[in-house]
């Protein structure tokens, strides 16, 4: 075999590849940002689970969310020992106070908390008249900070509140840390019920 035939059969190979690769690359590849092109096993790419709040015909509820096991506590939190009851919002009063150095600092993380996970309820002034209420969403009018018996109460008591709910409030531990928490705390205390 000559030189000019090696070359001849390594150029058709060359064209051969690019016949085989050139399409099987345009079919493959992205034909713009909302379709994806081709794909090949999409039972990988699109598993069949059911988004959080969808309903689930495999559960007795019909709910997909499910409550944790009684008992069981995620490795980052401790249990929080008080009941929600009147028992539990007196002991936690009298027990707890807010561990943290209050700085300008905190305050305004208090305030971004505050804003986030209160105020759509008890209104930014602190006064009951957030959105919810005044929207007419939510009928049952929330508690105003700055009633003169939730001022009176102790630092421990508010947080029992966040923590464990109240009422119709419902408990807001599982969404935020302790230490997020008593920052609220502070806010409410130092700021919102300051400006009375």
């Amino acid at each position: 075999m000559n030189m000019y035939s090696i070359k001849n059969i390594g150029r058709s190979l060359l064209k051969l590849n690019l016949i085989v690769l050139i399409p099987l690359v345009m079919v493959s590849c992205d034909r713009s940002r909302e379709d994806k092109g081709r794909e090949f096993f999409p039972d990988m790419a699109h598993g069949y689970d059911y988004k959080t709040w969808s309903e689930n015909p495999a559960m007795e509820d019909g709910r997909t969310m499910r409550k944790p096991v009684e008992g069981t506590v995620p490795r980052h939190m401790q249990p929080y020992p008080y009941s929600a009851d009147f028992e539990g919002r007196e002991l936690a009063g009298k027990n707890l106070s807010n561990p943290l150095n209050i700085t300008p600092a905190m305050l305004e993380e208090g305030r971004e908390l505050y804003n986030v996970f209160c105020a759509q309820c008890h209104g930014t002034q602190g006064d009951g008249q957030g959105w919810l209420h005044t929207s007419g969403k939510y009928v049952i009018p929330p508690t105003s900070l700055l009633n003169d018996d939730i001022m009176a109460q102790p630092s421990g008591e508010t947080y029992h509140v966040i923590s464990a709910g109240w009422g119709v409030m419902g408990e807001h531990g599982s969404l935020i840390t302790p230490e997020q928490r008593w920052k609220i705390v502070a806010f409410i205390e130092q700021i919102i019920q300051e400006k009375k």
